[in-house]
């Protein structure tokens, strides 16, 4: 029965609040440690405690989870129960009283345009992995996607005539971005490549070299490996969109049109990159103004 109410649970939320797929699978992660933990302890997910729950969290403490992790289990858990109250499986909410950790404020990694042409020249582009490679980042970089972003993307996803790229975000939520002309050229050059292949069978834009789509893991591991070669640590797909976003907020863009292309559903995510230049200002103020140390 635990299984099932799980698994109603997340039927729920995904008609109701339209949750990324990555969410619902994170959601259905926590909830199915919670049931393990109860049944390892001779509980059910049913008659719960707050102690219980309290007790849940502290064991987790001692597996040194992160901040961003333990903050999504307490949605989880918290998005349950009051599911669980509402249907009338339970009459009390243990999970009422939790307390979301505050979250820890903290400036995204973006590079410098040195660094991302560095970066973009590495792959060699007379292979067709280095083409696809390189027209991969240029496409991130281009369009601030997120990795799943552009796992998703179909052969179909640019309108070459408008340069505008179509992507479906958090929520199955559909975006125009546009893209400009040097990753479009990247773009055409590889899709030219593409569709001389045979052995395609998938409509994803992005593939390997068996014909079939590349997956997170694959693109995390290349864009890691090739800002490695520039002497780059801890580079990732997210790197490249923080660097998309802080750059147009640099070049003095509308946070809500840099809202609307990353697809950001609150402003306030939108406006870390607002900090993230204003820190960068104020080091430049104190690297380089002659008083500035006086």
């Amino acid at each position: 029965m635990n299984r099932d109410l799980i698994r109603e649970y997340i039927s729920y939320v995904r008609v109701e609040k339209g949750l990324a797929k990555n969410t619902l699978e994170a959601y259905e992660r926590d909830l199915r440690k919670l049931a393990a933990w109860a049944d390892k302890n001779g509980l059910e997910l049913l008659n719960l405690t707050q102690q219980d729950l309290r007790e849940w969290f502290i064991d987790l403490a001692g597996t040194q989870i992160a901040e961003k992790s333990k903050r999504r289990l307490t949605s989880s858990v918290r998005g349950f129960y009051l599911f669980l109250t509402s249907e009338g499986h339970i009459k009390m909410n243990p999970a009422e009283l939790l307390m979301m950790p505050k979250a820890k404020e903290y400036l995204p990694q973006f590079l410098f345009i040195s660094q991302i042409e560095e970066m973009f020249s590495k792959p060699d582009v007379s292979t067709e992995a280095g083409l696809r490679d390189r027209t991969v980042m240029e496409i991130i970089y281009a369009c601030g996607l997120r990795v799943s972003e552009l796992v998703d993307l179909e052969i179909d996803a640019v309108d070459f005539d408008l340069c505008v790229l179509r992507c479906r975000g958090k929520g199955g939520k559909v975006r125009k971005i546009p893209i400009y002309p040097t990753a479009v050229r990247w773009l055409e050059e590889y899709l030219a490549l593409r569709r001389r292949r045979e052995d395609i069978e998938v409509s994803n834009l992005f593939v390997n070299t068996r014909g079939r789509s590349l997956d997170r893991q694959m693109i995390h591991k290349m864009i890691k490996e090739y800002g490695e070669k520039c002497g780059l640590v801890g580079v990732s797909p997210h790197t490249l969109r923080h660097s998309f976003a802080t750059h147009l907020v640099q070049n003095r863009a509308d946070i809500r049109s840099v809202q609307q292309m990353l697809g950001h559903a609150d402003i306030s995510t939108t406006q870390i990159y607002t900090h993230i230049t204003d820190a960068h200002l104020r080091k430049a103020y104190e690297d380089f103004h002659p008083r500035s140390k006086k």
